[in-house]
């Protein structure tokens, strides 16, 4: 979160009651990976409060190092390969498994790459303007392209699906990202975790649909062996 430590705890302590009630509603296996979203967002938002804590507090600086690895991990590693994935394990159409394999094939591809620059470049978090920057000293050569293997992972997947309700979650992602990029340039992978809450929302009310709607054609099923 982008505000304080105080925000971003909350925030992870509220994701992390929304992501094991997720986990409850789960039907199929084919659903947990979708369904952990919100799990993963709030370890994500717990690390950047333990980056703030190491920031404005020197009994916690020694924490800074392993806070930013962890929160930058699950930011730039972590969903370019589990958005795609769990899209691919819910889909049924044939067609779009094909695609979406190489979508994650793509998004595999960078998460490998952006691995290889946590561990030899340096990152930095810190404090400017009220809000926490990460300094990524990446190759820049490559940099420039990294946000296009990025959004395809991350939002496309989505919105190839044949659920009626997941491309709303790529909307969704779309929509945060680009008001992040517009409004807050500087920050973007801090402030876009900012709508984890909404994104996180939205996982909740796809997987409860997706299992009502499955449940409803068990009724009609029912209904039509006992006609």
């Amino acid at each position: 979160m982008c505000f304080s430590s105080s925000a971003s705890f909350s925030t992870g302590a509220i994701l992390g009651v929304a992501g094991l009630l997720t986990i409850t509603k789960v039907k199929n296996s084919d659903q947990y990976i979708f369904a952990s979203i919100p799990l993963f967002f709030s370890i994500q938002q717990f690390s950047e409060g333990l980056v703030w804590l190491s920031l404005t507090k020197s009994n916690f600086a020694i924490w800074e190092s392993m806070a930013t690895n962890i929160f930058l991990i699950f930011a730039q590693v972590v969903w370019p390969i589990w958005v795609p994935l769990s899209i691919y394990l819910l889909e049924k159409d044939k067609f779009r498994k094909k695609i979406l394999v190489y979508i994650l094939a793509m998004g595999s591809l960078l998460s490998l790459y952006l691995t290889y620059c946590l561990l030899f470049f340096p990152v930095k978090a810190e404090i400017i303007s009220l809000h926490i920057h990460y300094k990524l000293d990446f190759p820049p050569a490559i940099m420039h392209i990294t946000p296009i293997f990025y959004f395809i992972p991350t939002v496309i997947s989505p919105l190839l699906s044949s659920n009626k309700r997941v491309p709303l979650l790529g909307l969704t992602i779309m929509a945060s990202y680009f008001f992040t990029l517009l409004f807050y340039t500087n920050y973007v992978i801090s402030v876009w975790c900012f709508f984890s809450a909404i994104i996180s929302a939205i996982v909740y009310y796809i997987i409860m649909e997706m299992n009502s709607l499955k449940i409803s054609e068990k009724e009609k099923l029912v209904i039509r062996s006992i006609d």
